[in-house]
């Protein structure tokens, strides 16, 4: 099974933490819907298409700043290009842009998965995340989420913020765990080279959070969506029991997954399961207007091996670990004496569970994923 991720490039404003590829002018928005249509149907009658999709993922940039027949334009292309058999249907949507007729609009054409940006309620670190959106908004639309007929919202916050402290997290958690969502995403501030507060930092105009003071939320997060039967299962993704994203699993499982739109990233196993291609449109809508071709990307041509490393990547940032037999099986990789060695040692620190059957990393080993991942495959 497959899924299509499609990228939505406009923005009203850029956050100071986002390196992903949006523009703030929205002139071109129908003339993007119609090129997003005519991509979609090139990819009729292609292998892409016989593969059955079972998950769509509308992200950006703001989905939510198209109209709901934009949308219906956009769901009559893949439901006549691809074999659709879907179980999640998901949009991105910020605050300010969400009315209950939009939520019943989205309803209507299938969306059954909202994903919003609250990111805090604190009006000062929204206004520090350059957001376009308040806290009165951002309560307003998950009231307007909680009585709408989608099945699965799931907000986003993001902490660690330079001058955040564990009170003003604690805030922010107990106003949205008030409403009771299903599904909750938490993110540590990252701050990228070429986002403004990239530039901030270059300038010596930003102090970040320290480690011990992220670790301390990191930890404050998981406890406090622990108590509402909200669960961590992949790093920075908590759910109640039902309530996981399928098209991110889709991502950490290494399923095929097709990009669409300016600066979409697609990932697609060879027939033969021996390889796999990952490529990468443009980022540019001016170019993306005028693409006569959108079915000869650059590929880049991944090997077993480097396959199999990403796999212990992303599979070690989920609860469930890493089933060695599949890792064996579709990947031809086995562990070596060195690496057995070195998850050995980290089992006995109390961060990784270890058996002949599988890997997976424990609360305190989730908390340093990415260096233990770099620890076991250079091992």
């Amino acid at each position: 099974m497959s899924g299509i991720y499609i990228h939505i490039p406009f923005c009203k404003q850029a956050c100071s933490y986002c390196d992903f590829y949006f523009v703030t002018k929205p002139d071109n928005k129908n003339a993007f819907v119609d090129a997003l249509i005519e991509e979609i149907r090139s990819k009729k009658n292609t292998f892409y298409s016989s593969d059955a999709i079972d998950t769509i993922y509308f992200g950006g940039g703001t989905p939510s700043l198209l109209t709901i027949p934009q949308f219906d334009k956009i769901f009559s292309a893949l439901n006549n290009t691809f074999n659709t058999q879907l179980k999640e249907v998901t949009v991105e949507l910020n605050p300010d842009d969400v009315t209950k007729e939009y939520l019943a609009g989205l309803k209507s054409l299938g969306v059954n998965r909202v994903s919003m940006g609250v990111q805090t309620f604190d009006e000062e670190l929204l206004l520090f995340m350059n957001r376009t959106h308040n806290s009165a908004e951002a309560l307003k639309c998950l009231e307007l989420l909680k009585a709408s007929d989608i099945n699965v919202f799931t907000a986003d916050l993001i902490y660690g913020n330079p001058g955040q402290t564990l009170k003003m997290l604690e805030k922010d958690l107990d106003i949205l765990l008030a409403f009771d969502p299903p599904h909750v995403s938490a993110y540590s501030l990252t701050i990228e080279p070429k986002t403004r507060l990239g530039k901030q930092l270059e300038l010596g105009r930003l102090i970040p959070a320290e480690d011990e003071t992220v670790e301390k939320h990191f930890e404050l997060v998981e406890e406090k969506l622990k108590q509402k039967d909200i669960h961590r299962y992949e790093v920075s993704n908590f759910a109640k029991t039902g309530s996981e994203a399928l098209h991110n699993s889709n991502y950490w499982e290494h399923k095929n997954y097709l990009g669409l739109g300016p600066g979409a990233h697609s990932f697609w196993w060879d027939r033969s399961l021996k390889t796999a291609y990952r490529w990468e449109n443009e980022p540019d809508l001016k170019n993306y207007l005028q693409t006569k071709d959108f079915n000869n990307p650059s590929k880049e041509r991944l090997t077993l091996q480097h396959l199999a490393e990403e796999r212990i990547m992303l599979g070690l940032r989920t609860v469930k670990g890493i089933d060695l037999k599949v890792l064996e099986a579709k990947y031809d990789y086995c562990l070596t004496e060195e690496q057995i060695a070195c998850l050995a040692q980290k089992e006995s620190e109390g961060k990784i569970l270890f058996d002949t059957n599988a890997i997976r990393l424990t609360s305190t080993g989730l908390k340093i994923a990415d260096a233990l991942t770099l620890d076991i495959l250079t091992a």
